[in-house]
This record gives C-alpha cells, structure tokens and sequence, in this order.
C-alpha cells in the first residue's frame, strides 16, 4: 500500500521534541501535493497520543508523527490497537528509530519517503505489557534517563547524553540480577541489563551490530565490568554494537527473557522510566508496519530476508 490520491494521514507533531519547533508547513505542502489530506490531533486533557490514534481510527488511514523516539513511544500502543501504517518525521534528539530502519533525518525528505515507500513490517519490543521500539534497559542507561531532563537534551542535543553519562560513571555500582531464558536461570552482577528490539538507542549506541527491527528476535546484553573505567574502554564496541565479543559482556539473542532484581529496579523504555523490576521482555514480531526503505532492515538474519529467501 503506498499513500496515494485522497488518502487521510492523522497529523501528529510533538512541539515539545527537541525540533519539533521547526518550521513544518514545507513538510505539510509535500505530502498534501502528493496527494494526502492531512488530519490534525493531538491529545485532550488526560489523553496519550495512543487514545489519539485509537479514538481517530475511523478518520484516516495513516499515521504521520513528528518527534523523537519517546513520542514514537507513545503512540506505539496506539498503532498496534488500529492496525494503521505509520509515517516518521524525525524531529527528536537522537531519532535511533529513525536511524535504524532507514528514514533520513531531515524532515523533508522523510515526508518524501512517506509518499514513495511502502509500509514494512516492524517487530515492538515489549516489557511488563509496555512496548519499545529500539531498547529497554535496567542499571546505568535507567539512571540516566531519570536524570537527563528534557531542557539538558533540548539545550545540549547528543552531547547532554555524554555530560550526565559521565557524572554518573564515577558513582556507578554493580547490582545483583537473575536472567531466565530459554530454559536457563542466570545470577549475575551487572551494571547494566539492556534488551534491544532495534539496533541504535541513546544516540550513539549500538545494540547488536547485524540486529534489525524486523528480525523476530531480542538482543540481550549484560556489562558485567568490575570498574567503571572499563566502560571506556568497551565505548568504541558499544558503539559498534561487538561488545558481545568482550568477555565481561554477556550477550544473546532470545524471543523472551525475565530478569530479576533483590529490590525493584526502573525499567527504561526507549529514553522513559516506564515499569520496574521484576522485567518481563517478550518479542512482538511484526507488531506494525511503518514507511521504510524496503531493504532498510534486510539482512542475512532477518526475518524479511529468510522470507525472501525461502520465496525464491
């Protein structure tokens, strides 16, 4: 399905994202002269941007969100209530999704995109009935988040990551955890547990170098380092997304995965303290479908390219 003549796009834009400001009427002009009728929404008083999409189902046939990966987040629930495809205008601080199923960064051409694609089939991640589309963590990555506020990254954009990433790095200590797994029971001592659905998160980091969002499985991974200098050492890999390879880094992939703490831990989902431990992580493949380029996703271990494949 492409989004032809006469087609109704429910209009999102977050003001608040860290570009949401922009101006957007450029972005409204290209996809009304391709041929969508644009509906605007946005949430009424005790609202989530998913009752949006769910109380408009009836009046659109796509939907179009403009902002970064936490409110992609939101409207998550939503997309997969309605069945709607989803369009992306990446206008947050890191827009990982964005990056990782292939739309471009400037809002223009990822409008451009939503008219000439169609929509792929995208796998959510899901923990304690929350769905995420790039990571969950425990330890570390929830700490930040809980302290990286929305002016620090609207202010300071990638670079508020790294500055209270560092602060927190000097105070950091490892906890206790129990990884259930395929059959297995795991006690480690951890920094940091992060199950990835994508491969990009936390603008700049890599969960698992070959992982995609359409290949059905989780990428675990634990940082079980005993310094916290060790971490910079193992920073060129987590970007890469090979810190699997180290031997202080435990990693696999998985559909499900229950992971334990002695007292309750946040949970974080895609950049937001949303559940605690004990976490629950299960695989919600093919969950939405979102306007991507075709091969964005592909590779030898996805789920597409075995489909592929096996069609041949």
């Amino acid at each position: 399905m492409k989004a032809g003549l006469n087609r109704r796009a429910l209009f999102i834009v977050n003001p608040n994202a860290r570009s949401g400001r922009r101006p957007i009427a450029p972005v409204r002009e290209m996809l009304q002269s391709g041929g969508l009728m644009l509906v605007d929404a946005a949430p009424a008083d005790g609202e989530t941007l998913s009752d949006v999409i769910s109380r408009k189902r009836d009046a659109c046939d796509l939907v179009i969100v403009g902002g970064g990966d936490g409110t992609l987040n939101a409207a998550a629930a939503g997309l997969v209530d309605t069945g709607l495809p989803l369009g992306v205008l990446p206008l947050g601080t890191a827009n990982d999704f964005a990056r990782t199923i292939g739309i471009p960064a400037d809002p223009l051409d990822a409008a451009r995109l939503i008219l000439s694609s169609t929509p792929q089939p995208i796998d959510l991640g899901e923990v304690n009935g929350h769905l995420f589309f790039n990571v969950a963590s425990i330890g570390f990555s929830a700490e930040l988040a809980s302290e990286l506020t929305e002016k620090a990254k609207k202010r300071w954009g990638k670079l508020g990551y790294a500055i209270v990433a560092a602060r927190l790095l000097a105070r950091s200590r490892l906890f206790t955890a129990y990884v259930e797994h395929d059959g297995s029971v795991d006690e480690i001592r951890t920094m940091q547990v992060s199950v990835g659905n994508g491969r990009h998160y936390g603008g700049g980091m890599t969960v698992e170098q070959t992982a995609t969002a359409d290949d059905g499985r989780l990428d675990f991974y634990s940082l079980e380092v005993d310094h916290w200098w060790r971490l910079l050492t193992l920073l060129p890999s987590l970007r890469k997304g090979t810190q699997g390879q180290w031997d202080d880094v435990r990693a696999f992939r998985t559909t499900e995965v229950i992971v334990k703490t002695s007292k309750p831990r946040a949970v974080n989902t895609d950049g937001d303290l949303t559940t605690w431990t004990p976490a629950h992580f299960r695989i919600r493949a093919q969950a939405i479908r979102v306007f991507a380029p075709a091969s964005s996703n592909s590779n030898p271990g996805s789920t597409r390219s075995l489909r592929a494949a096996n069609a041949v």
